[in-house]
């Protein structure tokens, strides 16, 4: 069974680019373009993890993570948090949150994010 991958993320070059990668290694992408439309694609997906952008119009990441894992659909599913602002900049609360892994976009290549998901998944 193929696994499923949410991109969660407003700036649709980053997104288009993921979901080539992703697609190419044989996951089911969708990708929503903020907080609001991300929660919803959730809620419908329930994929097996989620790459979360913090800054996003509508709603930011982190108040979209805060209601999923508020859900008994939404409390488990991996979640790695994909964004240009510092961990020292993100909001407080996002341990809390239950989240896999912090990356900075700037500093990993898709295919070093691509492998981190698998090895978070458990395949390789």
């Amino acid at each position: 069974m193929a696994l499923k991958i949410a991109i969660i993320e407003d700036d649709q070059a980053i997104s288009q680019m993921y979901r080539m990668k992703f697609e190419a290694e044989g996951f089911i992408v969708e990708t929503a373009e903020n907080g609001k439309f991300g929660l919803e694609l959730a809620k419908e997906m329930k994929p097996n993890i989620i790459l979360l952008d913090l800054m996003m119009p509508e709603m930011n990441g982190d108040k979209m993570l805060d209601q999923m894992r508020k859900t008994t659909w939404g409390k488990d599913i991996k979640v790695i948090i994909l964004t240009n602002m510092g961990e020292q900049e993100a909001p407080t609360g996002l341990k809390e949150l239950n989240v896999e892994d912090f990356i900075v976009k700037a500093e990993m290549t898709p295919r070093q994010v691509a492998d981190l998901v698998k090895k978070r998944l458990g395949v390789s």
